[in-house]
């Protein structure tokens, strides 16, 4: 899928907030950090726990199995016991519409 698909509208969802949304093959989690929106799977690099289900402060979010923490904008790794970065998608707001784009 290389197109970008709607997945909500800015007004739903709001600042701090995850939400989960099911795009094609993947469970993309979209964040709004303090008005940016960031998209990455919804699954810890770890244990395959799902994300959306941890807490967020700013730009991270910590998976509430085992507490590996990432930047939800670049996929980054900020603790362990996860090592491998979180996969993350394009994101763009067009006309109120959050949308993303998944590689192929």
């Amino acid at each position: 899928m290389s197109e970008f698909v709607t997945v909500t509208r800015v007004e739903d969802l709001g600042p701090g907030e995850i939400e989960v949304f099911d795009v094609g093959d993947e469970y993309v989690a979209i964040a709004n950090v303090d008005g940016e929106f960031c998209a990455f799977a919804d699954v810890c690099t770890h244990d395959d726990g799902p994300l959306v289900e941890g807490e967020l402060e700013g730009r991270v979010v910590r998976c509430p199995r085992h507490g590996a923490r990432f930047d939800v904008c670049t996929g980054q790794v900020l603790s362990l016991p996860a090592v491998v970065p979180l996969p993350t998608f394009e994101v763009r707001v067009v006309d109120g519409e959050v949308q993303v784009r998944l590689e192929e």
